[in-house]
């Protein structure tokens, strides 16, 4: 059985250190703690890795992800690969930057809506269902009057930086915990932990 994790962001060093683009961001940890390194993939447009997670004897088969479109076209890089590794809804993670989530909150769900948001839109418009596994990665909503659409296009503050970097890797503990642990386990240990600010 192969798992899908794909971290949502935008391609390119413009938006490499922006908040919408955690979800890459975790997916490159990840990639770094199976040892290896994404690279282009033959058949979809996305950054790949396969690998195992987990400790030897326990471990199992993932691919990681970085769709290489713009996050609003998500939804095609998931589906092609999808069908090239044969995974199911059922084992496809998703992580994403959330903005109705206190910033440096981790949130592990299966399902729901996509809350606004153009990555999971795109998605659930190619594949036609919303029902995976989602690991969504706090970002807060901006201050004030300010710009939703702006604000998670731009880096984290200063002095979030470090516990933005916290958040990514628990964000990175947390798809691993779904595949090896499942749901129950995973939102026992992340949901609602670790806020800050």
């Amino acid at each position: 059985m192969t798992w899908l994790i794909v971290g949502l962001g935008n391609p390119g060093p413009d938006y490499a250190a922006t908040r919408h683009n955690v979800g890459y961001q975790a997916v490159a940890d990840l990639a770094t703690r199976m040892g290896g390194r994404l690279a282009k993939h033959k058949r979809a447009n996305a950054l790949v890795l396969e690998g195992r997670l987990g400790s030897p004897g326990t471990s199992v088969t993932a691919v990681l992800a970085q769709p290489l479109s713009f996050m609003n076209e998500s939804g095609g890089p998931v589906k092609a690969l999808m069908q090239f590794y044969d995974v199911t809804e059922e084992n496809l993670i998703v992580l994403h930057d959330e903005l109705d989530i206190p910033f440096g909150s981790i949130r592990a769900k299966f399902g729901g809506g996509d809350n606004g948001h153009n990555g999971l839109k795109s998605i659930r418009k190619v594949l036609g269902t919303g029902e995976y596994f989602r690991v969504r990665l706090g970002i807060g909503r901006p201050m004030g009057a300010a710009d939703p659409a702006e604000f998670v296009l731009k880096p984290f503050a200063a002095a979030q930086r470090a516990d933005a970097e916290v958040m990514v890797a628990r964000g990175a503990d947390a798809a691993q915990s779904l595949v090896l642990d499942g749901l129950e386990r995973t939102q026992n240990i992340y949901n609602g932990d670790g806020e800050v600010g």
